[in-house]
């Protein structure tokens, strides 16, 4: 039976973990943890000596000393059996908020600390005058203290893309390079379709295509959920993805930026791609249709790398002669089909005899469509 697997980076690859590996807690976590927990036995061991001491003055040293070491011992070990599940809750809760923390990207946690000094300034100005008033003007100085600092980092939060673009700032991950502004400017976010087919990877390395390659952590994701798939042709494009995912690594050093970001409040990752590329003012790559579609309405950029294989094919004009083997009948009477190395469709009037010929034809007409491009032939007379 397989189990359920998560990506790890090792020596710069992705590879699967299996479910069972879990993660070891930190060394300072754990230190820190027992720390905690020797200075509240500590104090609750003090606490219970000062009230020992402190009520029986009436008895004479031997006894006092009894009590005072009986009673001390019997309520730290009363303590330790009541607050150790409370601090395992505390502290299981404080792993997942750092973990939460390292995950955030650095335009979250720039957004949440402009929201906080924003926050606590308009506090510190509201409390110049409500501070005055007599009795409940300190307490209503610490509400608003409060309660201004959360209000700046949700709306901050929230509201991240447009500080973003305001103050022109970009997106980032852990272990990411120095660039200039022009570089960042042609950041593409790559699209799972985009690194399955590959094609992207031979553009790259033949350097037509300039600027930082941005991978998105919901990208690996998806790539490891597809590579875990029990469908054999669904695993095998999944495993194919972080193949060449590794490649470009290697071929590209500096290039690919694994970006740990992630959009809680969007569910599809198409639409997650189209926020990551308008927070980093940057482009969309990929070979998916729909999504080029919903990125022209929404004013992102899009790279598609079907229409560049399209430019990018041979341009036959009517009248040129061309060498084709007709492969099979087509749908219309007496038409045969063939295609070029490129895997454009070729249709040939009257080519139904020369299935499994080769022939010289004539072009008459070509159609460009949304799909591809299609010639229309009739064969020349050897």
């Amino acid at each position: 039976m397989e189990t359920k697997a998560e990506l790890k980076k090792t020596d710069g690859k992705f590879e699967a973990k299996g479910e069972g590996d879990q993660p070891k807690q930190p060394v300072w976590l754990r230190r820190l943890t027992l720390l905690f927990n020797a200075v509240v036995y500590l104090a609750v061991g003090c606490a219970v000596f000062w009230l020992v001491y402190k009520f029986s003055d009436g008895m004479d040293w031997g006894e006092r000393s009894i009590a005072i070491f009986a009673t001390t011992s019997l309520g730290v070990m009363i303590a330790a059996l009541l607050l150790t599940p409370l601090f395992n809750m505390i502290s299981s809760q404080f792993r997942r908020f750092i973990n939460y923390i390292f995950k955030m990207p650095v335009l979250d946690i720039s957004a949440m600390v402009l929201g906080l000094i924003i926050g606590l300034i308009i506090a510190s100005l509201l409390n110049t005058v409500v501070g005055k008033i007599s009795v409940i003007g300190p307490y209503i100085s610490m509400v608003s203290l409060l309660f201004f600092a959360y209000l700046g980092m949700l709306v901050a939060h929230r509201k991240r893309g447009e500080l973003a673009s305001l103050l022109n700032w970009r997106g980032g991950g852990a272990g990411r390079a120095a660039h200039s502004p022009g570089q960042l400017a042609e950041m593409k976010v790559v699209d799972t379709s985009a690194i399955i087919d590959g094609r992207m990877a031979d553009v790259c390395r033949l350097g037509f295509l300039e600027g930082q390659l941005v991978v998105a952590s919901f990208v690996l994701d998806e790539l490891r959920h597809l590579a875990d798939l029990p469908d054999v042709l669904k695993r095998n494009r999944g495993r194919r993805g972080l193949d060449i995912l590794n490649r470009l690594q290697k071929e590209l050093p500096g290039r690919v930026l694994i970006m740990e970001v992630d959009y809680p409040d969007i569910a599809e990752v198409d639409n997650k791609l189209l926020r990551l590329a308008q927070d980093l003012k940057g482009a969309v790559l990929t070979n998916d249709f729909n999504l080029a579609k919903v990125a022209q309405v929404q004013g992102v950029r899009i790279l598609n790398v079907n229409e560049l294989a399209n430019a990018l094919k041979a341009v036959w004009l009517p009248g040129e002669i061309i060498s084709i083997e007709v492969i099979h009948q087509g749908k219309e009477p007496n038409q045969g089909l063939a295609y070029l190395p490129d895997g454009t469709m070729i249709v040939v009037e009257n080519g139904r005899p020369h299935i499994g010929h080769k022939i010289k034809a004539e072009v008459s007409s070509v159609l460009q469509t949304a799909t591809g491009r299609m010639i229309f032939v009739r064969p020349v007379a050897q």
